[in-house]
Parts: structure tokens; C-alpha cells; sequence
């Protein structure tokens, strides 16, 4: 089974749609990827939800354990786990009617995927939400 990513002009319209960015797995550390990719999102004027267990803040933004702790509406769900918990994220967005999810590059789970966008929701996979929204959106 393979997974085709929406097009660009979809992409587009998903950029400019979002505000909020929860991020899974986002890390407190500077030289992690995850830290370095919501920072940048963050000057790009999106507001960084940090999605981490054991962690009081990120980017000087309030950090909840999990996606059903976050008392706003969050616009898309950057991911930063490994895919074997890419099942149970997609679960969680789904049973709180969350509208999209970006599974960062290098992260593949083509039946969570599949699973998110037969339910409606935006999916993307394997790609870099700052790579994408650079080619996209500053070009």
C-alpha cells in the first residue's frame, strides 16, 4: 500500500488555514529537530502548542501531556514520534475532531495515514512542515 501526499495548491490552502500547531513530541532541546522546526513555525507567526509529557514549557508556551489536555482549538497536529505511535496520534485527533496532521519526514505509517484521511482528515506524511511551508509559502 502506498500514500500519496495532497497536492500543492491543497498544501497552500492548509498553510493558510492554520494558527495553531500542536506538536508532538515536541523537545525543550535547541539542537533537536523538532525544537528547531517549531521555532522557526513560531516566527513564522504560528502559534506552538507543546505536546510533551514531563515538560512545563517549550518556546514559552504552556506544554500538555496530551492532545485531549489542550483547552483551545488547535488548527493541526505536527508530528514528532516515532511511527509506531503514529496509530494512537491519529486515534487521538480523530475522537477530538482535529482537522489535520502533518507526520514529519522520515516518519511513515501508511495505515494510520490512511485511516486519518478515509475520516476526513488532512494528512500528510514524510515531509517537513518548515521545508514545506518554505517552498510554499516565502517563495
Amino acid at each position: 500500500m502506498s500514500f500519496e501526499n495532497p497536492d500543492d495548491d491543497t498544501l497552500r490552502r492548509l498553510l493558510d488555514d492554520i494558527k495553531t500547531i500542536a506538536v508532538v513530541g515536541l523537545s525543550p532541546q535547541p539542537a533537536r529537530p523538532s525544537f528547531r522546526v517549531a521555532q522557526a513555525m513560531q516566527g513564522y507567526g504560528f502559534r506552538i502548542v507543546p505536546v510533551r509529557p514531563a515538560v512545563e514549557q517549550v518556546l514559552g508556551e504552556k506544554a500538555y501531556a496530551r492532545l485531549d489536555d489542550i483547552p483551545f482549538k488547535v488548527d493541526l497536529v505536527n508530528v514528532f514520534r516515532a511511527a509506531e505511535h503514529v496509530p494512537a496520534i491519529v486515534e487521538q485527533c480523530l475522537a477530538l475532531h482535529l482537522p489535520a496532521i502533518w507526520i514529519q519526514e522520515g516518519i511513515v505509517h501508511v495505515e494510520a495515514a490512511e485511516t486519518g484521511r478515509a475520516a476526513g482528515m488532512t494528512v500528510v506524511m514524510d515531509r517537513c512542515l518548515l521545508k514545506e511551508y518554505i517552498r510554499l509559502r516565502t517563495a
